[in-house]
């Protein structure tokens, strides 16, 4: 079906990482993202999510591709269709195979905007570990994947177990970040300085503090992931869905600024660059347009 790679592992509560996020939340590192406070029992109890809940089926989908990235910026995960239509298609065939082999079985599919933390049970799934970048790394196709996950009452004879952390002193996601996002000994995010966030989720403009860092992303940031020695592995896709769209990829910050509603509506139908609105991404552009062009001066 195009996954990269399967895990399985007993759906049990998530207490120690209940205490990690509601320290994270009380620490406001989510910033403007309100529904990270939402559904907190559906995130830490599988049962919550899916009554019955035995097993998490995890998988990864590579999105690596041959991007040339250009000013401005736009993330790598960006690059093709909305991974959550191309994934939910794909999750639907599967529970239905599921359901074709075991009957009327409870099962229920996630991808990324469910309350459920995917990239612990990644990991506890054996599908990586969670870096000091807090992505999911794998030791033979490092990070760049998409995960997702089907909650079930299946119950199996096997389970996977958790690969070792692989990062060892390397500190170069922190040293690279040019916002701090990542605590100074990893494995932790403020989401609300990361580059990503200001760029998506931040409603507002770009606080000046930020403003001379942005290292020209106008929609996310792959700086972490470029500067990981694990992506040295990584192979390109096979999804020709995750190709990267040439109309978004060669326009030029003023054909952006220039850009009509009517054509971001068309280039931005099957793309996730529709989460952060055509408004949204002039906004960043301008605040990069100065920063940007200061740079290329010297």
């Amino acid at each position: 079906m195009g996954f990269q790679h399967c895990g399985i592992v007993q759906a049990t509560r998530l207490d120690k990482e209940a205490r990690q996020l509601e320290d994270w939340l009380n620490r406001g590192y989510q910033g403007q993202m309100s529904y990270m406070e939402r559904y907190f029992d559906l995130r830490v109890d599988p049962d919550k999510f899916l009554p019955g809940a035995r097993a998490v089926i995890m998988m990864s989908m590579n999105y690596q591709t041959e991007l040339e990235v250009r000013f401005p910026k736009i993330s790598r995960y960006a690059a093709g269709k909305d991974y959550h239509q191309v994934i939910r298609k794909k999750s639907k065939e599967f529970i239905r195979i599921l359901k074709e082999r075991y009957g009327e079985i409870s099962i229920r599919a996630f991808v990324d905007s469910a309350p459920v933390m995917e990239r612990v049970w990644a990991e506890k799934a054996g599908l990586g570990w969670n870096g000091r970048n807090t992505l999911t790394i794998h030791p033979r196709n490092g990070s760049w994947f998409f995960l997702t996950g089907l909650m079930t009452d299946l119950e199996f004879d096997h389970y996977d177990d958790p690969i070792r952390d692989h990062c060892g002193s390397c500190r170069r996601c922190i040293d690279a970040c040019p916002t701090d996002a990542i605590h100074p000994d990893g494995y932790l995010l403020d989401a609300s300085r990361c580059i990503s966030y200001l760029t998506i989720e931040l409603k507002e403009a770009i606080p000046s503090e930020f403003t001379d860092k942005m290292e020209g992303w106008a929609y996310g940031c792959d700086i972490c992931q470029e500067v990981c020695p694990w992506n040295r592995f990584a192979q390109n896709t096979h999804e020709s869905d995750f190709q990267p769209q040439v109309d978004i990829h060669e326009l030029s910050a003023e054909e952006w600024l220039h850009l009509s509603e009517e054509t971001w509506n068309k280039i931005s139908a099957k793309s996730p660059l529709k989460r952060a609105g055509l408004e949204k991404m002039k906004k960043n552009i301008r605040t990069l347009m100065s920063p940007h062009q200061n740079n290329e001066a010297d």
